[in-house]
């Protein structure tokens, strides 16, 4: 080890996968990482209720359909938001951004009463995991990380791949 690298002792999340989480230094970082399943059996329950969201959703009504793929679409974008900005994960800036307005859309279309977009909401949900996934890919082989650099000062060891010995 240099004297610039820096052993980066922090949790990782999702089994291993996701960078490690930026510190904690405030008390709303504290509260979204006790709040935030990151791995083991609370993010797969998490994942299930996302995909249970889904499946229920074409049984519905149009506007209870509609309503109920907003939800998930918005469940899985605060999920990723806040996976973002706890550890910098590249695909998240990705889902929770497309999520994010997906959901906006679907709400919108139940007030309406009618999709806008013939109906497929839920491919462009796995449309934007698609992308993100590419996104990941290409991020991972361009700068040899997973993290996106962080944003103010001079960023602690894991961030952005900066003062981390990476595995």
């Amino acid at each position: 080890m240099t004297g610039t690298q820096v052993r980066d002792e922090s949790k990782r999340a999702l089994f291993g996968w996701s960078p490690p989480d930026l510190p904690a230094d405030t008390a709303l970082k504290r509260r979204a990482d006790r709040l935030l399943p990151r791995t083991g059996w609370a993010a797969v329950l998490y994942c299930a209720a996302v995909i249970g969201l889904l499946n229920l959703a074409p049984h519905l009504p149009e506007r209870g359909n509609l309503a109920v793929d907003g939800l998930a679409a918005l469940a899985a974008a605060a999920w990723c938001g806040l996976n973002f900005w706890r550890c910098r994960h590249a695909h998240c800036i990705v889902t929770s951004a497309g999520w994010a307005a997906l959901s906006l859309l679907a709400f919108t279309e139940a007030a309406l009463g009618r999709s806008l977009i013939g109906g497929n909401e839920q491919p462009v949900f796995l449309a934007v995991l698609a992308a993100a996934v590419v996104f990941e890919v290409g991020w991972r082989l361009a700068h040899g990380s997973s993290a996106i650099g962080c944003w103010g000062g001079g960023g602690p060891a894991g961030c952005g791949g900066r003062g981390r010995i990476t595995n």
